[in-house]
């Protein structure tokens, strides 16, 4: 489905939510969900604010349990998971917020250091530099390793996140609105960074957004969630190929001025 350079194996599926359904009192959020991810894909989800969108990669990451049905992550059950188990999975899951969650304390170094050093005790102080030097370079800010969170852009924290996720080498991504607050040309950096990622580190990923010049530009297949279910999937153009009231004003408030 997609034309960028990259190899997706559609035989290799390495997230499978299976029936599950997630509810927060009487707010039904997702109803008997399915959904899959294959190796090496960047799967867009898309739906409006307050969807479920969020709550679905919170459940993939196991920092939320579903009310019924299974998540498979790199084949283990996530909600079947003790502790121990579960936090050896997350060491796997890059998982990118919506605010970038830097240390203000730390600089760039010390910010990218910090799930190194904690994750993998054993690592030379030159072994450190080289890892954390090698994915600043990735994310294309090497120049701001000794900088404080403070002195960068939005878009540069964003990166930096990033980056900081990428430093323990995760299988799979999950980004959170990535693009959320930035203004339109560093959305398309931000954009371009989520492919090369892809390409680079040959990440399978979910990208949670309601933005959808995102969803275009990084998305190899696309979900729509719609009250509760995946209701549409496929390309950019077969999801918005419909007269579906619940889908058409979402394409015309961000492509028609």
């Amino acid at each position: 489905m997609s034309n960028k350079n990259v190899y997706i194996d559609y035989d290799d599926c390495v997230i499978h939510v299976n029936d599950v359904s997630k509810s927060f009192g009487n707010l039904h959020v997702l109803r008997n969900v399915d959904l899959k991810l294959y190796n090496g894909e960047n799967l867009v989800v898309l739906g409006r604010s307050g969807t479920g969108k969020s709550v679905l990669i919170k459940l993939i990451s196991g920092l939320l349990m579903p009310d019924s049905g299974d998540i498979n992550v790199l084949g283990q059950v996530v909600n079947h998971l003790d502790e121990k188990a579960l936090r050896l999975l997350r060491l796997k899951i890059g998982f990118s917020f919506q605010n970038s969650a830097l240390y203000d304390s730390m600089t760039v170094r010390e910010n990218l250091e910090f799930p190194l050093v904690r994750n993998k005790r054993n690592l030379t102080r030159m072994e450190i530099d080289r890892e954390v030097e090698e994915v600043l370079e990735g994310v294309g800010l090497l120049q701001t390793i000794n900088q404080m969170p403070s002195e960068l852009s939005g878009g540069q924290r964003k990166r930096i996140g990033i980056a900081r996720t990428l430093i323990l080498r995760p299988d799979i991504m999950l980004y959170d609105e990535p693009t959320a607050g930035l203004d339109p040309i560093t959305c398309l950096d931000i954009n371009g960074l989520i492919n090369d990622v892809q390409e680079r580190y040959k990440t399978s990923s979910i990208i949670i957004t309601h933005d959808l010049a995102c969803a275009k530009m990084v998305g190899d297949r696309m979900v729509m969630l719609l009250d509760g279910k995946f209701e549409r999937q496929g390309t950019f153009d077969e999801i918005f190929a419909t007269d579906d009231v619940r889908v058409k004003p979402f394409y015309d408030y961000n492509f028609i001025v």
